[in-house]
């Protein structure tokens, strides 16, 4: 088979019953984690409602319906995995009101460009238990800041663990969706994140057996991981994420590569990501790419595209705030307002182009979208 799409799969399934068992079976060697609805991925968890990243916007997450969780990935002074987007903890913590850790501010560069703050890989785990998470976005989501203070940094095993319980206590799979961040970056400093990920993941009952995918911006780690994740779980699934199309890949950059996610994104480029991955992660506007207005314009073939390589598409990141929408679906009610209805005419629409899953800061809003199907 060429191609394949969610519904010309449950289509030849429906029609053909006696067939399904063989059929299903070739498909899902194409692609694992083909499901009969699109998934719901919990981007930092309910990153619109609580403060991302901690247990509170996990809990929301589930309670709200996402059928993965997401946590990223980075490593401590002393090796251990916590849950933040990125290792720069100026933005999303109180680090800034510790005199103690004052003269920790510096400016490091992370893949090719400079930030200026306080950084995980300084802070041991227990240095960084005394800061608490406040809200990324204050002005956007001006509601989440009545929880900063509340919730302190989890780690990689916490969050399993709290996540596992959840499953337990509602009674269904809750997968979970890692994103593991900078490894060129933090293999530059002596850390081997992708070691200490497949330790832990080895570790764990829940993370052995329940729904996982393991997502990287860089393909070194992906080529590794591939084999290494699925020998611990076996259901397990791979995806490259993709940034910007003239970017390249971090990993790639540093070896002196040219080939940027855009090459990746071609018909041949799509090929060879499918050597060591199962799925691609491109941002929303590589679907549908948007004007300096900020309105949709032509869609691009790149979700056919995948699937006629044997990948599936799960897409970054579906937010509900008019400033995050396409100008054709933004309400007057301003940029930090929540828009449901223009929110749920977006997943929509790239719903109907075949998206396979997608990432959200509201699942409640991406589980009605889907529900609806």
């Amino acid at each position: 088979m060429a191609g394949f799409s969610r519904r010309t799969v449950l289509k030849a399934t429906l029609a053909t019953p006696c067939a399904a068992g063989l059929f299903t079976h070739k498909i899902a060697h194409a692609a694992p984690s083909l499901s009969a609805r699109p998934l719901v991925f919990a981007h930092r968890g309910c990153s619109a409602q609580r403060p991302e990243h901690t247990l509170a916007s996990y809990a929301k997450a589930i309670a709200d319906g996402a059928d993965f969780v997401e946590p990223d990935l980075v490593p401590t002074k002393d090796g251990v995995l916590v849950c933040r987007h990125e290792s720069n903890i100026a933005a999303t913590t109180d680090v800034a009101s510790h005199p103690e850790f004052a003269n920790r501010r510096r400016t490091l560069t992370i893949d090719g460009k400079q930030e200026t703050g306080w950084f995980t890989t300084d802070f041991t785990l227990a240095e960084l238990k005394t800061l608490r998470a406040c809200e990324r976005l204050p002005k956007l989501r001006a509601h989440n800041t009545r929880y900063n203070g509340h919730f302190d940094v989890p780690t990689f095993e916490e969050m399993i663990d709290f996540v596992a319980a959840e499953a337990a206590a509602c009674g269904r799979s809750i997968g979970l969706i890692p994103e593991i961040k900078n490894s060129t970056h933090f293999h530059a400093l002596g850390f081997n994140p992708e070691a200490t990920f497949l330790q832990i993941i080895a570790a764990h009952t829940y993370t052995r057996s329940a729904p996982l995918e393991v997502q990287s911006f860089e393909t070194t780690n992906l080529h590794t991981l591939n084999a290494a994740v699925k020998a611990i779980n076996p259901q397990a699934t791979v995806m490259l994420l993709m940034g910007g199309r003239t970017e390249t890949p971090p990993d790639l950059l540093a070896k002196g590569e040219k080939t940027t996610f855009g090459d990746l994104m071609t018909p041949e480029g799509l090929k060879a990501v499918r050597r060591y991955a199962d799925v691609i992660g491109p941002s929303l506007t590589d679907l549908i790419p948007r004007d300096a207005q900020g309105a949709w314009l032509a869609p691009t073939t790149l979700v056919d595209d995948a699937h006629a390589a044997g990948l599936l598409v799960h897409a970054y990141t579906c937010r509900p705030e008019n400033a995050f929408l396409p100008k054709q679906l933004r309400n007057t009610e301003g940029d930090s307002a929540r828009n449901v209805k223009g929110s749920l005419a977006e997943i929509r629409r790239y719903l109907d182009m075949g998206l396979d899953g997608f990432f959200t800061d509201d699942p409640a809003i991406g589980r009605k979208a889907v529900d609806r199907i």
